[in-house]
């Protein structure tokens, strides 16, 4: 799975498939910590860390001194998502004592839909959950109070939410496995979020959560009122749109069959229902990276599960959640023979060729406003904007949905690098601005501006 991740991802990469959300962001922020800059990225007009508190990252940042391809983080990716699969086998093979179920089981996690997707899906720091939060939940199984800390802390240093996950493995420890180490880990974790939210966010940007306009009901306070209400409206919020179906794509690769002992699978009740709950449309399909920390205490909770059912009945229950998941990722997976399939440009397309000509024209060091695509290939650099930013905002700052103002560094952008055909809304900006600028290189496809002298 390894080398299939890391090989597709990176010819998608190479082919101009990524953009400033959400690879070039993080290839930029990490870049500037690199060369010991403050790592404001400019491409989304935060701190790395204001965005989310997902400092594991930093432990990226040796790589960065000795391999110069922005394909590094697709190769690191892949190589942490792949390796979610060894606390699997390693519980599953002294759950059921049999090596083959745990290869079984390995094998679930890595074909499971969410799992390939994450790989796929630009970069997200999200892919290490797999290995983090698996040995977490490993660890805490099997009583290993070392190594539960050590991934537990990983685990958090991610992103600030993956307390939704630590909280309740907290509570399940404390009824479980040893009061005193649950407690801990539960107010540790609650306290870390709210520490990350209104502490570190906050101290950052000015504001904490940023994310509330994907509370259904006009917010909190709408939706706690909505609960009281008119629970039926909530219910039906619940199963609009196409949040069962995501529910089925996310829990058939285990036929379902952790509902017979379900309290390890509930580790993953607050991330799938806020998912659910959510407005924002990329939380509950199962395309995108919100869907991958729910995984683990699947996986996990479908072995815990067929540990506790009676041995005669293992080899039956192994064979159907094995079934379950071909036939989920055949349908669902984008992998090889599968029935999804990804559209994409490759590498070796003339519009990627001649792309490569057009930035190489760009020095490194220039201000740069550039086509979303091409950010993600030029990202390592101080200063660089997606167009039409900087000269009319979107996706942007701390209201990233705030648009038509110029901002005010607009008159630092030295270069622009645009397609050869604009689409209208493109071609209305640059139509403002193209006075300022004069064509120093252009091919079929790319014009390079660059700005004239005053």
């Amino acid at each position: 799975m390894f080398v299939y991740l890391a090989a597709l991802s990176v010819e998608l990469h190479r082919g101009l498939n990524t953009s400033a959300y959400d690879f070039g962001l993080y290839d930029q922020g990490i870049w500037l910590l690199s060369r010991f800059h403050s790592p404001f990225v400019t491409l989304m007009g935060r701190n790395l860390f204001g965005d989310h508190t997902s400092f594991v990252l930093i432990f990226l940042v040796p790589l960065y001194w000795f391999f110069g391809s922005s394909s590094l983080l697709f190769a690191v990716q892949s190589l942490a998502i792949s390796a979610g699969a060894i606390p699997v086998f390693l519980y599953a093979r002294k759950r059921l004592n049999s090596e083959c179920a745990a290869t079984v089981f390995a094998f679930i996690y890595l074909i499971h839909p969410a799992t390939v997707w994450i790989g796929l899906e630009n970069f997200h720091p999200d892919s290490f959950l797999g290995l983090f939060v698996g040995a977490t939940i490993y660890a805490a199984l099997e009583k290993k109070w070392r190594l539960f800390f050590v991934a537990a802390l990983l685990s958090l240093s991610v992103k600030e939410d993956v307390a939704l996950v630590m909280l309740p493995l907290g509570v399940w420890i404390a009824l479980r496995r040893s009061r005193q180490v649950g407690i801990v880990t539960a107010v540790f974790s609650l306290w870390y979020m709210i520490l990350a939210i209104f502490g570190i966010q906050q101290g950052i940007n000015g504001a904490p959560f940023r994310n509330s306009w994907r509370i259904p009901f006009g917010g909190v306070g709408g939706l706690i009122k909505t609960i009281f209400s008119d629970p039926a409206k909530l219910m039906s919020h619940l199963v609009s749109d196409s949040r069962p179906f995501y529910l089925l794509q996310l829990f058939l690769p285990f036929a379902f069959i952790f509902v017979a002992f379900p309290e390890v699978a509930a580790i993953s009740l607050f991330v799938v229902g806020i998912n659910i709950l959510s407005t924002f449309w990329y939380q509950f399909h199962i395309e995108y990276h919100y869907s991958f920390v729910a995984v683990p205490a699947l996986v996990f909770g479908t072995v815990y599960a067929i540990g506790r059912l009676s041995s005669k009945l293992r080899g039956w229950l192994i064979g159907a959640c094995l079934i379950s998941s071909l036939f989920s990722a055949f349908m669902w997976s984008p992998l090889p023979g599968a029935r999804t399939d990804i559209a994409y440009n490759g590498s070796s397309h003339p519009m990627v060729a001649a792309a490569t000509e057009a930035m190489s024209k760009i020095p490194d060091s220039a201000k740069v406003s550039a086509y979303h695509p091409l950010t993600a290939q030029m990202a390592r650099r101080e200063k660089i904007y997606s167009f039409p930013v900087p000269f009319e905002r979107t996706l942007y700052g701390l209201d990233v949905f705030a648009e038509g103002d110029v901002l005010p560094f607009v008159d630092e952008i030295e270069f622009v690098i645009l397609p050869v055909n604009m689409d209208d809304q493109m071609q209305q900006v640059w139509s403002k601005v193209a006075s300022d600028f004069e064509i120093t290189f252009a091919n079929s496809w790319w014009v390079v501006y660059q700005r004239t002298s005053k």
